[in-house]
């Protein structure tokens, strides 16, 4: 697959995921080595911090390439196994969107011999549940698809929630999928932990300095590809979920709370902050 080729699947979302995404601009660098390559696989997903650290990584030295396509195949191992403790039998588990880390996690527990049933929605426009739906049934995991609005329901009757997420701030913010801060409000007023699962590469270290996550708005068409004359649509992709409705965050370097979880991350890629 060549650079163009790749640039294009990820503006597309045919290469989902933010650790797909920073995997596959890993090796499109690798293709083009350059500074204006760099640039252009930056702007494909602005609300992306894992492609960007991906890539300051790699520039740092192209040896580094190797190193970072292990790191993430040895994170999301580490990961699915803290998130897989968290799964009991009996349990009913809740995620929002496609999150390949999450997956894993719930493939993991399936494969110590943990009996559960999985809770997921639609995520409209471009229905990323669907993907999740699955890879889950065929892995012989019970799963039942609910609609985004009816999200409520499915909670009521849910042990936990695991989701994945696509940056975090130095605040402590998940940024994740639209609709992810809606279903974790409600969450916390049910008392269903949420738990985020996700590669501390998704860290932003810009938000150090006073820098807004940027927020990718996404084409109106996605929504309602023939919308009447005057509508408008607003399709952003992502939203902003509070910290206080995070029980942890499940990453490579174990389970902390979002305050806890920002210090770790500094302490341990300290590259990520030059």
């Amino acid at each position: 697959m060549g650079f163009e080729k790749i640039c294009n699947d990820i503006k597309s979302l045919k290469i989902q995921g933010a650790e797909n995404v920073a995997i596959a601009a890993v090796k499109a660098y690798y293709l083009n080595p350059t500074k204006q390559a760099v640039k252009k696989l930056i702007s494909l997903r602005p609300t992306e911090p894992c492609l960007r650290n991906a890539l300051k990584f790699v520039e740092l030295d192209q040896r580094n390439i190797s190193h970072a396509l292990k790191h993430f195949e040895e994170a999301k191992e580490k990961i699915s196994e803290f998130a897989s403790r968290k799964i009991e039998n009996n349990m009913v588990v809740f995620t929002h969107c496609h999150s390949s880390t999450v997956t894993k996690a719930l493939i993991e527990a399936k494969k110590q011999g943990k009996k559960f049933e999985v809770y997921n929605t639609e995520t409209r426009p471009l229905f990323q549940g669907r993907i999740t739906a699955a890879e889950l049934a065929k892995a012989g995991i019970k799963v039942t698809h609910f609609v985004d609005s009816a999200a409520r329901l499915a909670l009521k009757k849910s042990d936990l929630f695991l989701m994945g997420a696509d940056a975090i701030t130095t605040e402590g913010k998940v940024i994740n999928k639209i609709g992810s801060e809606l279903f974790a409000e409600i969450a916390n007023k049910l008392e269903v932990p949420l738990y985020i699962c996700t590669d501390s590469w998704k860290f932003d270290p810009k938000t150090i300095f006073g820098y807004e996550e940027p927020i990718e708005k996404r084409a109106e068409k996605e929504v309602w590809p023939n919308a009447p004359k005057n509508v408008k649509i607003n399709n952003l992709a992502f939203e902003k979920i509070d910290p206080r409705l995070i029980s942890g965050i499940i990453s490579e370097l174990g389970i902390y709370n979002p305050e806890m979880f920002v210090q770790e991350v500094k302490k341990v890629y300290a590259w990520m902050l030059q």
